[in-house]
């Protein structure tokens, strides 16, 4: 059981802890540079920092055979896989090498 004593020595180290927190100083340096480390990294990953303001078409495969492409490759998703026999496994040629 606690007594009076027990519960007003904790009641005091309870208000000496918080009234000590309520002192600490917080991190202006850390907060000053918050974010510049991201930033550097995003500056360095960039390959042309002006490639929004290049008006010139880019060079590549044309809509039609990208829309092929795109189709095929949605495609051989939903196609499901043939069923391997286990016994014919290492027997005969392969096309997966």
């Amino acid at each position: 059981m606690k007594t009076i004593p027990t519960l007003i020595r904790l009641a005091l180290c309870a208000g000496v802890t918080v009234t000590l927190a309520g002192c600490l100083t917080s991190t202006p340096h850390w907060d000053a540079t918050f974010g510049d480390s991201v930033n550097q990294l995003k500056a360095m990953q960039t390959l042309n920092p002006e490639a929004s303001a290049n008006t010139d078409p880019v060079s590549g495969i044309d809509g039609t055979a990208a829309v092929a492409g795109q189709k095929g490759y949605a495609k051989s998703f939903t196609a499901p896989t043939p069923p391997t026999n286990m016994f014919t496994i290492g027997v005969g040629s392969s096309s997966s090498y």
